[in-house]
């Protein structure tokens, strides 16, 4: 399945490691962050799932919750045993505390929805995958890396304050932009509607390219 950015996120109900979710309902208003492993007891991912443990109170702070996908499990293990244990490791190898939850996909149903599961590059295990949902259930964000790279958490981070940001003001952010800086004011906005919208003043470096400070801090 092909999903776009402005798709709605696929609806799912699945077991976690917190219990039974209905996802749509369990996003609630919030944003979210809805993340793929290849698999449990992996290097690379365990280095992931610690670095957003510890990133936890950003995400609270930009009211998005995080939401983990692993379809490659301990064989002796159930699914929800296996992610159970998987989290220890993390907890005790990153010095973390992971306390969002992660999904059981035993069929892969659910990676497969999100088309997380790339046949040419693996066609049993999910790559990294990672989703921004807005509280509309839309996707917002859509980044894959393959298996072989971990993921940039503080771009991700990045990504969703520029999200936030444009959702709510006819902004764009330019190219590097970090939450604080100058942004542009899209094409939409005529110059006459910019001093009402835009009081804390504004520059005009081209016709077409007029940036203005951050307005929502």
């Amino acid at each position: 399945m092909t999903i776009r950015i402005g798709d709605e996120a696929p609806n799912f109900s699945a077991e976690t490691t917190q219990g039974k979710i209905d996802f749509h309902d369990w996003l609630g208003d919030s944003w979210g962050i809805f993340m793929s492993h290849p698999a449990d007891f992996t290097p690379v991912c365990t280095t992931e799932i610690g670095r957003v443990a510890n990133l936890q109170q950003e995400f609270t702070n930009r009211n998005t919750k995080l939401l983990v996908v692993s379809v490659g499990t301990k064989q002796n293990l159930t699914p929800l045993e296996s992610h159970k244990e998987w989290i220890k490791d993390v907890n005790e190898t990153q010095s973390a505390d992971v306390q969002f939850p992660m999904v059981e996909d035993a069929d892969k149903s659910i990676a497969n929805s999100y088309g997380m599961i790339h046949p040419n590059a693996n066609d049993t295990l999910t790559v990294r995958s990672v989703f921004i949902i807005g509280p509309d259930k839309k996707v917002k964000l859509i980044i894959s890396y393959p298996a072989s790279t971990g993921r940039n958490f503080i771009e991700i981070i990045r990504v969703l304050d520029s999200l936030q940001l444009t959702a709510n003001y006819q902004v764009a952010t330019p190219a590097d932009w970090k939450n604080g800086e100058d942004c542009i004011i899209v094409p939409a906005v005529s110059n006459e509607e910019i001093p009402e919208k835009f009081p804390k003043g504004h520059t005009v470096v081209k016709e077409y390219l007029r940036t203005t400070p951050q307005p929502n801090i």
